[in-house]
């Protein structure tokens, strides 16, 4: 049903809109939701004099928070592009579930003091019908909000959804450890809950710290995920007339702005008209299969030049010979005497970097010839 619901909102609305409808509809469902199981847990938990239950409830009003949070972000990540954001506003989808990540935590703390607290002076609780009704609807209200929470946020691949989702079924684990304490309690007498409950509580931290991670990596430019790069790769190599590409370097304002640069090598004696209908084409591909907005820089190889061919094949000899792991490219002769080159350093590579440009420049005296060199040192791990 929500499904169909979804799908008749959305309908004749660009990605872009239907994005953040999508956004919009998650929030309104989990604000009302967490508003009705804040009413009720806080009601049964004054009733009942439980400390658990009433700690719950204010988990519950945090994820009010988090729900008009969620609002306010897909609503500001919305706005199209202006003057002092050219690249637009989706990122500000990550500072809001970085916001939602951080209430996680502090719930978490907040949960671990409240049980700590029970487990030195432990309060019974005035178990009745009417709480154990309500906590069984708040699980499988919470249960039914973390899977459409997941469902939402892989139709519009958001990272606020799904940290909304993992809350949502944090807060089942924790709901449920107060109803079997409270069970526990009714039976036997046995105060657990504060335990189990200080248990829970460190997980939840654990899960807020790791997404305030996530979110913090998305901010400041986290690698690519790997599959994306090979994606990326295959479309670069359905280009024979290219000669390579190096430097690729991917990335994005928000989950549906990804850019992207690399340096495709090309033979030095093409016509440069030629050469740009190439790039041309492969930018065009980008932007229409990947979604990607790419930039092309054009590094000319002379490949018909016997003395270029001779000594790019010693030099990548030598590299190899010191390391396995260096690699070059952009190699130019310079005024018949100087070889300039990018020297690619491998991520995890012990030696010292002005001592390693020293031997190279030892070798290629020795086995190259009286060269100097113009070396720029290359730290892209992407490639």
């Amino acid at each position: 049903m929500l499904e169909h619901f979804v799908e008749k909102m959305i309908k004749n609305k660009n990605r872009e809109e239907q994005r953040t409808k999508v956004g919009q509809i998650a929030g309104v469902i989990g604000l009302v939701s967490n508003i009705v199981l804040f009413l009720g847990k806080f009601s049964i938990g004054f009733i009942a004099n439980s400390v658990s239950i009433m700690a719950d409830a204010i988990n519950s009003l945090s994820d009010m928070i988090s729900s008009i949070l969620t609002l306010v972000g897909f609503k500001i990540a919305a706005k199209p592009a202006d003057k002092e954001h050219p690249y637009g506003h989706e990122r500000f989808e990550y500072i809001s579930g970085l916001a939602v990540s951080f209430i996680i935590m502090l719930v978490g703390v907040q949960f671990l003091q409240s049980s700590f607290n029970k487990i030195l002076d432990p309060e019974s609780i005035t178990f009745s019908v009417l709480i154990f009704i309500v906590l069984l609807a708040s699980i499988i209200i919470k249960i039914w909000q973390g899977k459409m929470y997941g469902k939402l946020a892989k139709k519009i691949d958001s990272q606020t959804l799904q940290a909304s989702g993992k809350d949502s079924l944090n807060d089942v684990f924790i709901t449920i450890t107060v109803l079997l304490s409270a069970l526990v309690e009714y039976i036997s007498g046995w105060h657990i809950d504060g335990f189990v409950g200080f248990v829970l509580a460190l997980y939840i931290i654990y899960t807020g710290i790791k997404m305030i991670k996530d979110f913090i990596d998305e901010l400041l430019g986290s690698r690519p995920l790997d599959y994306e790069i090979q994606i990326m790769e295959a479309r670069l190599a359905n280009y024979p007339s290219i000669l390579g590409y190096h430097d690729l370097l991917v990335h994005n304002y928000g989950p549906q702005s990804k850019f992207a640069s690399v340096h495709i090598e090309v033979d030095a004696s093409w016509d440069l008209t030629d050469a740009h209908q190439v790039i041309d084409m492969i930018e065009k591909d980008f932007k229409e299969n990947l979604e990607v907005e790419l930039v092309c820089h054009l590094d000319p190889v002379a490949i018909h030049d016997d003395q270029y061919l001779k000594i790019n094949q010693e030099l990548n000899n030598i590299l190899a010979d010191l390391n396995q792991g260096l690699k070059m490219h952009d190699l130019r002769i310079k005024n018949h005497n100087v070889l300039q080159f990018d020297l690619v350093i491998p991520e995890g590579i012990t030696e010292n970097e002005n001592q390693l440009v020293e031997d190279i420049r030892q070798l290629v005296m020795k086995r190259i010839g009286n060269y100097h060199l113009d070396v720029r040192l290359d730290h892209n791990y992407l490639l």
